[in-house]
């Protein structure tokens, strides 16, 4: 299956004080080729879903507009692709509501610890050049090549920091239930 996909991702400058009560599922993704800087093809678990996506800029350089390649797997195929290197990244999504829409709020785990970025997703362009910027949001990085999802496949938090330094973000952590 082949999708378009219009998105905006931000730096996360809070937490929404109850986002651990909304739906949310653990991500693991591992992005291939492994020797590449900016990865494209990934093996995906999403909760209980598995995948393989292809995702590109849709129009030169522009990663606001992507296309999307998804072929489902089955947890053996996900397994076993999965377990032949490729940069891997853990997070748990969290999909929120904001303004009508869904903010997919993705809280990062293992080496990247401390970075949350919000993703959301538009059905149209205009209704994309038109949303203003969350309030629990730092930035608008949508545009940032070392926040993309193949480039922080198999960083770590201290990799990207010096970068995060350049919009004063500073580390959020999800406070976990006792």
């Amino acid at each position: 299956m082949q999708t378009t996909e219009l998105e905006l991702t931000y730096l996360a400058k809070t937490l929404p004080a109850d986002l651990a009560s909304y739906p949310a599922k653990q991500i693991i993704s591992v992005s291939f080729p492994s020797n590449s800087p900016h990865p494209t093809l990934r093996v995906r678990c999403v909760g209980d879903q598995y995948e393989i996506t292809r995702k590109v800029m849709a129009e030169g350089t522009d990663s606001s507009k992507m296309i999307e390649q998804t072929i489902e797997l089955d947890r053996d195929e996900f397994a076993e692709l999965s377990a032949h290197g490729g940069k891997r990244v853990e997070k748990m999504r969290y999909y929120y509501p904001y303004q009508g829409l869904t903010a997919e709020i993705d809280v990062f785990g293992g080496g990247l610890e401390g970075l949350v970025l919000v993703d959301i997703e538009f059905t149209d362009r205009d209704q994309q050049l038109k949303f203003p910027m969350p309030d629990f949001c730092l930035a608008e990085v949508t545009q940032e090549k070392f926040l993309a999802g193949g480039m922080v496949a198999g960083k770590s938090y201290a990799d990207i920091k010096d970068q995060l330094a350049h919009y004063n973000y500073q580390p959020l952590f999800l406070e976990k239930a006792a």
